[in-house]
């Protein structure tokens, strides 16, 4: 059943064609993206393929982001036939549904090889998270894109693919992609639509870094010269499927050669999953989803405050390395009546300067969904939590809101199905 816009009309959906690889029963298939160079050695070893064969299978998938093996024009025939006889596909996640918003947002139903779906977004602009990414003081990076680009143009052909199509003279275009890492969340923050899901299951290592490269196909992205962060803010608790989010963050930042310092994670607060994180030579940026001035009210939102209150969790990123110019980023979702007056501001403040690492604050209205028991704060608060932050040295940025009408805006994704 579609998801009804706010304004009572229903948003426009792009069916994806069938895919021939839904003939072959998932059980049997080896999807080859997500492997790693090593893996992709050993299956190019298999079939008697010398080492070189896997570079071109490196190549073909995570920088000319084929979508089938007959694609990859550098293997002989007859490898491709083995690999497909070896029940080998691809495996790139599939953009099943678009939703579009009147704001250029994209809203994906992507497809594992299961047929679950999970949720992807596209922000032409950006929605001031970027702040997070670019390190910025003063406005945020969103504010300065001009209009959206409301541009729906897949990928067509090898010249709108990859690194390698550079040399365009075409403008760069600046956009957000959100992530999921998980279908559903076991997390259960009260404000949430996807918390109402539960957790259906952790997304693979490929599963994580596909819906990149699904919607970067999509979008005819040019690595190079369009400017893209990715925000790993969408379904899911990152550090609750560790082991697979950060896989896809190596094979994002290597083959698929994308920036980590353009690259930020959010956690609700997974204490072990910081303490890891701390230790990764390479690393993306990371956000911190607060919600709440004290344990109190955090754990009315947020009940995984009892198992990891907000001074472990601060005392976790302490452990943090930060590069120059790199701040942690609170974020923080205002909900009418609940967090949204100055004496919670004022927590904040205390918060954010006692806490011994340079920090910033993102405010986010609660961004509405049935049967969720919150109101959004009027903006008059909205406006005077921001300025109260802004006076006592404590720099805070309110993050517009994006794809509201199509339910992909923060807190608003829960797997849809036609």
């Amino acid at each position: 059943m579609q998801p009804t816009l706010q304004n009572g009309a229903f948003p426009i959906v792009d069916a994806a064609p069938q895919s021939a690889a839904r003939a072959v029963p998932a059980a049997e298939r080896k999807p080859l993206f997500g492997m790693e160079a090593a893996a992709l050695a050993e299956v190019a070893a298999e079939f008697g393929g010398a080492r070189y064969r896997a570079q071109q299978l490196e190549h073909a998938l995570y920088r000319q982001w084929v979508g089938s093996l007959d694609e990859i024009a550098t293997l002989p025939l007859r490898f491709r036939e083995q690999l497909a006889e070896a029940g080998y596909s691809v495996g790139l996640p599939e953009i099943k549904e678009t939703y579009r918003s009147v704001d250029g947002t994209e809203r994906y139903l992507i497809a594992g090889l299961d047929g679950q779906t999970v949720e992807t977004v596209w922000m032409p602009g950006g929605d001031g998270a970027e702040t997070t990414i670019e390190g910025a003081e003063g406005t945020s990076d969103a504010g300065d894109t001009g209009p959206a680009d409301t541009r729906v143009a897949g990928a067509r052909g090898s010249d709108t693919r990859g690194a390698d199509s550079r040399g365009t003279s075409a403008p760069q275009r600046r956009a957000t992609i959100c992530v999921s890492s998980q279908i559903g969340c076991a997390v259960n923050c009260q404000f949430c639509l996807t918390a109402k899901m539960g957790i259906v299951r952790n997304l693979s290592a490929g599963e994580i870094a596909g819906q990149v490269v699904a919607v970067l196909k999509r979008q005819g992205v040019h690595l190079g010269r369009d400017r893209i962060n990715l925000v790993f803010m969408g379904m899911g608790e990152p550090f609750l499927n560790y082991d697979a989010w950060i896989a896809a963050f190596r094979l994002l930042t290597g083959p698929v050669q994308l920036q980590p310092s353009r690259m930020t994670v959010s956690t609700s607060g997974i204490v072990p999953g910081i303490v890891r994180f701390a230790q990764e030579p390479v690393r993306p940026r990371l956000a911190i989803s607060l919600n709440a001035s004290n344990d109190t009210v955090r754990e009315a939102v947020m009940p995984i405050t009892r198992k990891w209150n907000t001074e472990a969790v601060i005392d976790a990123v302490r452990a943090v390395p930060l590069g120059p110019r790199e701040k942690i980023t609170f974020e923080y979702v205002l909900l009418g009546g609940v967090n949204d007056q100055l004496q919670h501001a004022d927590e904040v403040i205390a918060l954010v300067r006692g806490a011994g690492f340079p920090a910033y604050v993102n405010l986010i209205v609660w961004n509405p969904g049935p049967d969720v028991p919150y109101a959004q704060p009027e903006q008059t608060a909205v406006d005077a939590f921001q300025k109260r932050l802004i006076a006592r040295g404590v720099t805070a940025y309110i993050r517009r809101p994006r794809g509201r009408d199509i339910y992909a805006a923060c807190g608003q994704l829960k797997r849809t199905t036609t």
